[in-house]
């Protein structure tokens, strides 16, 4: 029995679509998948230093770890019309050099930010911690992110919404890619593929039983929000649209590596499909 590592974040949408490997629904002979939660810049830190076998990921760190870790197809997020929000304190005109809390280094909404605002005054602390940040005044503004852009306090206002200054950036007609997967390049290929082909399994079975596995998340106290929040948030990040990367999709991700590429993030201009796990493997293979 081969034990693979899978780190996911312990936001709603992360748990959702892991969790048919967790309970059981899909999985692999003589694989036992051990999974972890941590927050997504901890998760982005851990994979710069190889940690884990399999990994949730902001897309913007991608390109880092390129050499080490390839692209899976499955569990990705992307906004449509939503994403991360800049807030701040209503009533509050901010300034050029204002000092603002972000998720993380690695984190997409802080790659976007940097290039939209290369003035403001950075500093990076968990995201569950931005909201109290902004509203005791310890940051002019903040950034947030994950089930946090729904609840946050009646105190606070958009400033500007991310999925505008990705509009803005660009130029309009693509989904915001936030986050997904990656596995480790060591990993032998045709269990690599194997494992892909469970996660997009998996995922799709979570998104076609949401009514039975919602709920269960809820009663085992595994979710931070009450059930119509994350009904929500799924409709979000956790539906059709997360269970394999599209033709649209790789064209939004292979735009976020071109703006970061340009904006001096990146030494070097990649192609998103170039960084799959080569699935014709498994049919050369058996032919």
């Amino acid at each position: 029995m081969k034990t693979i590592s899978v780190a996911h974040s312990p936001d709603a949408d992360d748990i959702f679509m892991y969790y048919a490997v967790k309970f059981g629904w899909v999985g692999v002979k003589d694989t036992n998948f051990e999974n972890i939660a941590d927050d997504i810049e901890t998760l982005n830190q851990a994979t710069l230093n190889g940690e884990y076998d399999i990994c949730a990921i902001s897309f913007a760190l991608y390109p880092y770890v390129k050499k080490d870790y390839a692209l899976l197809k499955t569990a990705v997020s992307f906004g449509e019309g939503y994403g991360p929000k800049l807030i701040k304190k209503k009533g509050v005109k901010l300034k050029r050099n204002f000092k603002v809390a972000l998720s993380g280094k690695y984190t997409t909404n802080a790659l976007l930010f940097k290039i939209a605002y290369p003035d403001a005054r950075i500093t990076y602390m968990n995201f569950l911690e931005i909201e109290k940040a902004v509203l005791d005044g310890t940051v002019d503004a903040g950034v947030l992110i994950h089930e946090s852009i729904l609840t946050y306090n009646d105190e606070l206002e958009v400033e500007k919404e991310m999925w505008d200054v990705w509009c803005e950036l660009s130029g309009g007609d693509l989904p915001l890619p936030l986050g997904g997967m990656c596995i480790r390049r060591s990993i032998p290929l045709s269990s690599a593929i194997e494992y892909e082909e469970a996660f997009i399994k998996a995922v799709d079975v979570a998104n076609k039983n949401r009514k039975v596995l919602a709920p269960m998340l809820l009663e085992k106290g595994l979710i931070r929000v009450d059930a119509d929040t994350l009904d929500k948030y799924l409709d979000l990040y956790a539906n059709d649209n997360s269970v394999k990367l599209s033709e649209i999709q790789y064209q939004a991700l292979d735009k976020l590596y071109e703006l970061g590429f340009k904006h001096g993030f990146y030494n070097e201009l990649i192609k998103s499909q170039e960084y799959l796990i080569p699935n014709e493997y498994k049919e050369l293979r058996n032919s």
